[in-house]
């Protein structure tokens, strides 16, 4: 092997630490996809959102490439809007409160 200077070695040392790091989220991004299209294909939607978050906050910390997260996200939004448009209109709300919207709050004027 050959002579390696010491800041050689140090860049060894943190280039390992770091693609621990950047496996550990690559892994968790990667179930929590799988977790969103499986709910997708159940009918609910509820995990897309934290694929979404988890997408984000790996392109921001540079372990998954900005573009890369976004076509990942791409994907998931069409297939959750796929979802929502085979999925029925909720039921209207029974009931004369229920189907009546609430009134507008007015801002109080301001005094000069």
């Amino acid at each position: 092997m050959a002579k390696r200077t010491a800041s050689a070695k140090k860049q060894a040392r943190s280039g390992a630490r770091r693609s621990i790091r950047n496996r550990a989220t690559k892994s968790e991004v990667k179930t929590l996809i799988v977790k969103a299209r499986k709910s997708l294909a159940a009918g609910s939607p509820e995990s897309v959102l934290d694929a979404v978050r988890a997408l984000d906050r790996a392109a921001s910390k540079g372990t998954l490439h900005r573009n890369n997260a976004g076509r990942r996200k791409s994907r998931l939004a069409r297939q959750l809007a796929k979802v929502a448009s085979t999925a029925p209109a909720p039921a209207p709300a029974k009931g004369r409160k229920a189907a009546a919207p609430a009134p507008a709050a007015k801002a109080p004027a301001k005094k000069k």
